[in-house]
């Protein structure tokens, strides 16, 4: 059985429906057992993180990097760091902000130098960008054109019961389960 981690921060629940999807994602793949943890909540979870074959982490993209309270976690988390215990476990993120690309790539950017930093193997997204032609629709997965994680995009005057839409919550869900899938084969051939 695989096990995956989402550790995540939502400022306004939009994040959370994010996390929501990836979990739901990983859930699919059988054999999965996903273990949800709001990064403010780490610490006494921190033996599911341990034990996990993958951590995705989620944070929304606040001027431009993940928020300080995703940050804190980040930094929290020096002493395994320091004893290496995440060391060769895979790694996944995503990111959500109001505006089309609010530098959500350098949020992603920053999960992923935090995982390498861990000795931790970042899988990416896996989807081509499908909202990039005058034949495409912005109803289609993958439509903000991410490889290196799942970016959501939530406008600021709707909540989380309406955004992020449906096509970035699909995409949430893709990286959950290529997640989920790797980890299956990561845990087979270990």
């Amino acid at each position: 059985m695989a096990k995956v981690a989402i550790v995540y921060h939502s400022g306004f629940g939009h994040t959370a429906v994010q996390a929501e999807s990836v979990a739901s994602g990983a859930r699919s793949v059988p054999g999965t057992e996903v273990t949800l943890v709001k990064v403010d909540e780490w610490e006494a979870h921190v033996n599911a993180l341990n034990a996990a074959d993958a951590i995705i982490f989620g944070a929304p993209t606040y001027m431009g990097s993940a928020s300080a309270q995703f940050k804190t976690f980040m930094d929290a988390t020096g002493k395994i760091w320091y004893g290496q215990g995440w060391k060769d476990k895979l790694a996944a993120g995503f990111t959500n902000s109001a505006s089309q690309s609010g530098d959500k790539l350098n949020t992603l950017i920053q999960l992923a130098i935090f995982g390498a930093q861990h000795g931790m193997i970042w899988v990416s997204l896996g989807e081509l960008p499908q909202n990039n032609s005058s034949q495409s629709s912005p109803d289609t997965v993958n439509r903000l054109g991410s490889f290196l994680g799942a970016m959501a995009q939530s406008n600021n005057d709707q909540g989380p019961e309406l955004a992020p839409p449906a096509a970035d919550r699909k995409t949430a869900e893709i990286l959950g389960a290529r997640v989920a899938t790797q980890a299956a084969r990561w845990v087979m051939g270990a």
